[in-house]
């Protein structure tokens, strides 16, 4: 087990490269209800809750953890349902940091 939520955000430095298909795999394993997207550049999970409010506060949790982390996801809301989207941009694919911030969600939720 990789223990996801003890760990912290690192910077990507130029010329790291993303995570390969297996590495992935590992992290998935921690994260299972997040979808790869994008040829496995991204990952995603879709949150349902009881009304916007709800919606909201998930929203601004999300945020918190972003910035304390230093590693922003996009964030999709429509009424009662926020889809995260998780990638490194600087790499142009996946890294540790994108299953740290999920796993970090996953625990709020």
């Amino acid at each position: 087990m990789l223990n996801l939520l003890f760990k912290k955000c690192k910077p990507c430095e130029g010329g790291t490269k993303p995570l390969t298909s297996d590495e992935t795999a590992e992290y998935q394993r921690e994260t299972p209800e997040w979808r790869l997207e994008k040829n496995e550049t991204r990952i995603s999970r879709e949150f349902r809750f009881k009304n916007f409010v709800a919606a909201m506060r998930f929203v601004n949790e999300v945020a918190q953890i972003a910035e304390d982390e230093g590693h922003h996801p996009d964030l999709h809301i429509s009424y009662s349902r926020v889809t995260v989207e998780l990638w490194t941009h600087a790499i142009g694919g996946l890294s540790e940091n994108d299953f740290i911030v999920a796993a970090k969600i996953d625990a709020i939720h």
